[in-house]
Parts: C-alpha cells; structure tokens; sequence
C-alpha cells in the first residue's frame, strides 16, 4: 500500500540556473509491505519517489521505489522528510539512502 507523504516543487529559481523553464514536480510516499512483511520476514516500510516534468507539450513521471528498508515507521518518516526537505529525484534516491545506511540511520 503506497501513502502520500508529501510534495514540493522544485523552486523556480533553481530550475532557471539550471535552465529549466518548466516546473517540476516532486511526490513522496510510504509504502507499508504488510503482506510481504508476514510472509517473507522482510521489512515492513519502504520508499517511492515521483517526479513529474511538465513542458509544453509533454509530462514526463520518472519513479524510484525502494519496497523493503526498515521495520520502524518512525524512521521511514524520518527518511522521506529528509528526503522530501533536500528536493531528491528518484535518480539520486537510491545514492542517498545508501548514504544515510552508511551512517546507520536506517538499521
């Protein structure tokens, strides 16, 4: 089951240093693997980043889910705020959970 944790735009200003003339949309959502969790032993809560591009013409969405990180759903919040507050794109989510588990946050 996926939840809605939060959005953000990516700031204007940013996109225009970037030379970016179109908004771009960033959602975070919580899943909670309630079935895989009881069969397979596997964590419960997990991650999915959406990035939505609207030009012209076109919307692009570009996704990243990570299913199975941790068993506390105070940290998988702790986790999406963090990565909600410092604007990640689903490319860069799995480099900067491998960052935050090399400094034990998550286990």
């Amino acid at each position: 089951m996926n939840i809605f944790f939060g959005g953000t735009f990516i700031k204007k200003e940013e996109l225009q240093e970037a030379g970016i003339e179109y908004p771009i949309k960033l959602e975070y959502y919580k899943i909670i693997n309630e079935d895989e969790f009881t069969k397979n032993n596997k964590a419960k809560y997990g991650i999915k980043v959406v990035k939505t591009e609207y030009s012209e013409n076109n919307t692009n969405i570009e996704d990243e889910t990570i299913k199975y990180l941790t068993n506390s759903e105070q940290k998988i919040d702790e986790i999406l705020n963090t990565l909600k507050q410092n604007e990640v794109t689903p490319i860069a989510t799995k480099d900067v959970i491998s960052d935050i588990s090399k400094s034990s946050f998550i286990f």
